[in-house]
């Protein structure tokens, strides 16, 4: 559903871009760009859609960090190189959706349908909470260290801080997130601030 869109949009930019007479070269072939899609879509998603918390929203943001991506047309040196910057802009993208929503972020906890029992439900749910009340880019590295498996480096790029802090912003976040999820005691008996 969400390449077909993508697809075709894409074709009628290209082919726009092809009627003005402006090279098109530098943009991705379509091949290259499904295949790039199809491999990245879905950690993008995934991605957008726990730093929002709506899925709705998730899906637009997607489609917008696509067109972005594609309507730069930039070279990149990798595929970590070419990905990092497709959720770089996303990254900005959710950003300034949130900044334009004046910093009123209102998503409601989903009730998840699990057949499991009733405690997994407690903690995914507890865990949702928790990670509600960090804060948008604590949410976006946790996520992209443990979710995506991004290094260091990657997550400095895409989140924008410098290289060297993302190890202590990474633990402070971690520590948060513990502290939230055990009611304020952090591992060593202490309360968590």
């Amino acid at each position: 559903m969400a390449i077909s869109i993508v697809t075709r949009d894409m074709a009628l930019l290209a082919r726009a871009e092809d009627e003005a007479g402006e090279a098109s070269s530098v943009l991705m072939e379509e091949e290259a760009f499904r295949s790039f899609y199809e491999r990245t879509s879905r950690p993008l998603w995934a991605y957008l859609a726990r730093i929002t918390g709506d899925h709705q929203a998730a899906e637009d943001l997607l489609q917008e960090a696509y067109y972005r991506f594609y309507r730069a047309g930039s070279e990149y040196e990798s595929e970590s190189h070419r990905r990092n910057s497709l959720f770089r802009i996303a990254t900005n993208i959710a950003r300034d959706t949130y900044r334009r929503r004046h910093g009123v972020v209102t998503t409601e906890i989903e009730e998840v349908h699990l057949v499991a029992h009733d405690r997994v439900r407690e903690e995914r749910t507890d865990l949702e909470r928790a990670l509600e009340k960090l804060s948008s880019k604590q949410r976006e590295m946790l996520w992209l260290a443990y979710a995506w498996g991004s290094s260091h480096e990657e997550i400095a790029d895409v989140v924008g801080v410098a290289p060297g802090s993302v190890k202590g912003l990474l633990r402070r976040a971690r520590v948060k997130l513990a502290g939230l999820l055990t009611g304020g005691r952090t591992s060593t008996g202490r309360t968590s601030s």
